[in-house]
C-alpha cells in the first residue's frame, strides 16, 4: 500500500505518493488531478502541422480578424490608425491582450517609426484600461519573434501584454502545464471597451 505525504510547494499543498518495491527500492510520484481544456489541444496541434490559413492565401489570423464583420466575435478591443488591440483567445492570464500592427510582417525592423510609436501608445492605453478594470499588480510585456522563439503566429508580429497579480502563479503550470483563467474572455472584452 503506498504511503502519501503532503508537502508545501510554492504556497500550495501537493500530495506525494511513495511506494516500497519488493527489492527495497522506492517508487516516487505525484498524485495529480486532471483539468479538461480541449481548446488547448487545438492550439498545441498548430505547432506540429502549422497553423491553418483561413481566408486569403498567406493571410495571418490577425489580418483575417481585421476583415471580420464583428469586432465582438474577433475579440478586437480597439482599432487605431496603424495597429489594433485584441484579446488573446488562449490567454496566459485573464486580461491577456495583444497589440498588433495592421500591416502583416514577421520582422520587427520592417515596422515604420509611426507603427512602432502607435504600438507603444496602444500598450500604454491598454495598461490604463487594465488598471481601471482589473487592478493588476504588474505586467509582462514582450514579443516572441519567429517560430523558434515560441511564436504561435509567426507570420504577423504582435506584442503580448499580460496583467499579473501576486500569487497568480501556483503549482498548476509548474506541475501540469495548465493555467487556470478566472474570467471569461468576452466578459473582460466588454469591461475593457467601456474604459478604452
Amino acid at each position: 500500500m503506498p504511503e502519501s505525504s503532503l508537502f508545501l510547494f510554492s504556497g500550495n499543498w501537493i500530495k506525494f505518493m511513495i511506494q516500497a518495491e519488493g527489492d527495497g527500492a522506492f517508487q516516487f510520484g505525484v498524485s495529480m488531478k486532471r483539468m479538461w481544456s480541449p481548446w488547448r489541444s487545438e492550439y498545441i496541434a498548430t505547432f506540429s502541422r502549422g497553423a491553418k490559413k483561413k481566408g486569403k492565401k498567406n493571410e495571418s489570423l490577425f489580418t483575417a480578424a481585421l476583415r471580420g464583420k464583428s469586432d465582438d466575435k474577433q475579440l478586437i478591443v480597439w482599432r487605431g490608425k496603424h495597429c489594433f488591440v485584441i484579446m488573446n483567445l488562449y490567454p496566459y492570464n485573464s486580461g491577456h491582450l495583444m497589440i498588433v500592427p495592421y500591416r502583416q510582417t514577421s520582422r520587427l525592423h520592417d515596422l515604420t517609426s509611426e507603427e512602432l510609436a502607435e504600438v507603444m501608445h496602444a500598450v500604454q492605453r491598454s495598461m490604463n484600461a487594465l488598471d481601471k478594470v482589473m487592478h493588476p499588480q504588474g505586467y509582462n510585456f514582450g514579443a516572441n519573434i519567429g517560430r523558434a522563439s515560441g511564436a504561435g503566429v509567426d507570420d504577423h508580429i504582435h506584442f503580448h501584454l499580460v496583467p499579473r497579480w501576486n500569487g497568480d502563479t501556483n503549482f498548476m503550470p509548474v506541475l501540469s502545464d495548465t493555467k487556470v483563467i478566472s474570467e471569461d474572455v468576452k466578459s473582460t472584452l466588454k469591461k475593457l471597451r467601456k474604459v478604452f
